[in-house]
């Protein structure tokens, strides 16, 4: 009886420890398979270096010609498959100057904003000023009266959560002076700015601003980190006659002067070839020469041709853009 009693409990002894193995078994975490594991590092390096945010004079025709309401620019943006977002001041104007860029006019300019880009899940990433006096006029008083003009778009990124508002530097034809009344105007600005975390960008966009050696000189004379440049692709004309650009700087030369202070990038598009290539410019190029200098923040498309509508110009840039960064990974 006790040695059928102990065979009973062996048997038992036996069945438990089966039971614990399995379960064991069960519990353990299972190895990421290598193919899995390949298909992550895969889709990594396809993603490109930089992200993707829209410059709203990429549609500024809809605004001004058709009549598309300024304020569906998240929605549009978030729909053509963008993830920050590129005021333009300008289209905006119409209600702005109505009321004297009144602190009501502003603030509600503000709350409509960002109630879309809440809506829509998108990042406002700056404003582009324009039409608020010339910052690098050599006339001292207009100078300090353009800077306080822009005060109030300095306020209006900052409630935004923006990272910066784009400035012109237009101004004398005379390099020195030029120079002098630049750096005087940025610093003033640059100043303001700092007290609210916001960086004022310069554009290249025509007369000196767009000698980019120049630019990148009152860049360091400037010497502020919440001052720098907004590389544009395509703005490199010095000086303009009616019948087109009779002074150009060298593109690919302006791009790699200018991006050791750029704090954002602009791709500019104005046509594209059968297989999807920009026809004035080099794209590869040009995105090896921002990534070279170390830069992973947004890109914005800013699409100024004629040939395709303002929709398909959008789409053919980003597309562009992708593809282009995606074969330097």
């Amino acid at each position: 009886m006790k040695r059928k009693n102990l065979k009973i409990k062996g048997i038992s002894v036996v069945l438990l420890a089966l039971l614990i193995s399995v379960l064991s078994c069960k519990e353990a975490p299972k190895e990421q398979p290598k193919d899995m594991e390949t298909s992550e590092v895969s889709m990594k390096a396809e993603e490109p270096f930089f992200k993707l945010s829209l410059a709203q004079w990429s549609m500024h025709k809809m605004v001004r010609q058709d009549g598309v309401d300024p304020y569906t620019f998240a929605e549009k943006a978030k729909n053509w498959g963008f993830t920050g977002l590129e005021y333009v001041s300008g289209l905006y104007y119409k209600e702005l100057e109505a009321a004297n860029f009144s602190k009501e006019a502003m603030d509600a300019f503000v709350e409509k904003c960002n109630a879309e880009s809440k809506k829509h899940g998108m990042q406002n990433v700056l404003i582009m000023i324009d039409g608020q006096g010339d910052l690098a006029t050599t006339d001292a008083q207009k100078r300090k009266e353009a800077v306080e003009n822009h005060y109030k778009w300095v306020d209006a990124a900052a409630d935004m959560g923006c990272h910066a508002i784009r400035v012109n530097l237009s101004g004398s034809k005379v390099p020195d002076k030029w120079m002098a009344s630049s750096v005087d105007g940025l610093t003033q600005l640059a100043t303001y700015a700092k007290g609210k975390n916001i960086e004022v960008l310069v554009e290249n966009h025509g007369g000196l601003s767009s000698n980019a050696a120049m630019l990148a000189e009152v860049m360091t004379k400037v010497n502020m980190d919440n001052c720098g440049t907004l590389p544009d692709f395509g703005n490199f004309c010095i000086e303009r006659t009616k019948d087109g650009c009779a002074e150009e700087y060298d593109i690919y030369k302006g791009i790699s002067e200018l991006m050791p202070h750029a704090l954002a990038v602009s791709a500019k598009s104005y046509d594209f070839d059968a297989d999807g290539n920009e026809t004035k410019l080099d794209y590869p190029r040009i995105l090896k020469i921002v990534k070279d200098a170390g830069y992973t923040g947004f890109i914005g498309v800013e699409y100024e041709g004629s040939v395709l509508s303002e929709e398909q110009g959008i789409i053919a840039t980003r597309d562009l853009l992708i593809k282009a960064g995606k074969e330097l990974n």
